[in-house]
């Protein structure tokens, strides 16, 4: 359609920005240092720019152009506005404590659950399963293959269960929260049954450091020569070593 519409002279711009400010609309911005109208349907005609530019770089015009837009023109401002506050808003503190403490958020991408799907079996395969409260000579130790895993791997990996935890004797700890070294109690165990296996589950964070040293110092304790591995995850569930 042919309406009245802004016009900017790019030479007599001096870039001030004086209209970027008057335009309620914001169709006005700046671009390499001149003022430019950005889009057709903000532009009201109405001419608010005009008497805040101080060279006199915006005239009136008739050309073909988009009709006003008032929704777009909202949903513009609100844009804006909700960037504005986000910027606003203060920096977070500056963490200074134990890394396995600091916050974090994952933002996950949530899918519809399949039509047939079917419920996943637990593979823990006794009880107790607290290294603290375990048995040292329980019979389920006899001929094990022996999973030693920090508390938080069962909830940061999804696939635990079926991935690590079949076909294993699953013990687990914390050695932050419980603040004791596992080391003795793992050591009698290895020592005191056939274990066949060892495998350490433990996250990225330093303190989970304190059990896969328990494990290995059990293991050297133990006067035994058993394969064993150790398996790092993230905290937001990756694998990153194994």
């Amino acid at each position: 359609m042919i309406r009245k519409i802004i016009h900017i002279d790019e030479e007599k711009c001096n870039g001030c920005g004086a209209c970027v400010t008057a335009c309620h609309e914001g169709a006005i911005g700046l671009v390499n240092g001149k003022a430019k109208l950005m889009r057709d349907d903000y532009c009201d005609g109405f001419g608010d720019c005009l008497p805040g530019c101080p060279t006199g770089a915006i005239t009136f015009t008739e050309r073909e152009a988009a009709a006003y837009d008032e929704q777009a023109v909202l949903e513009n401002k609100q844009k804006k506005a909700a960037a504005a506050q986000q910027q606003a808003q203060p920096a977070a503190p500056a963490f200074h404590g134990c890394p396995g403490s600091m916050m974090k958020q994952f933002h996950r991408e949530q899918t519809a659950p399949a039509a047939a799907a079917v419920p996943m079996q637990s593979q823990l395969a006794q009880w107790p399963c607290q290294i603290k409260l375990v048995p040292v000579n329980a019979p389920y130790f006899d001929g094990a293959k022996l999973l030693i895993a920090a508390d938080c791997t069962a909830y940061a990996y999804a696939n635990i269960h079926e991935e690590f935890m079949r076909g294993h004797v699953t013990i687990i700890g914390c050695p932050k929260l419980d603040a004791v070294d596992y080391s003795e109690k793992l050591t009698e165990i290895i020592r005191s049954n056939d274990i066949k296996s060892v495998t350490v589950l433990r996250m990225e964070v330093p303190c989970c450091g304190g059990l896969e040293h328990a494990a290995i110092t059990a293991l050297k304790n133990s006067d035994k020569f058993i394969p064993w591995n150790v398996v790092t995850f993230s905290t937001d569930g990756r694998i990153l070593d194994r």
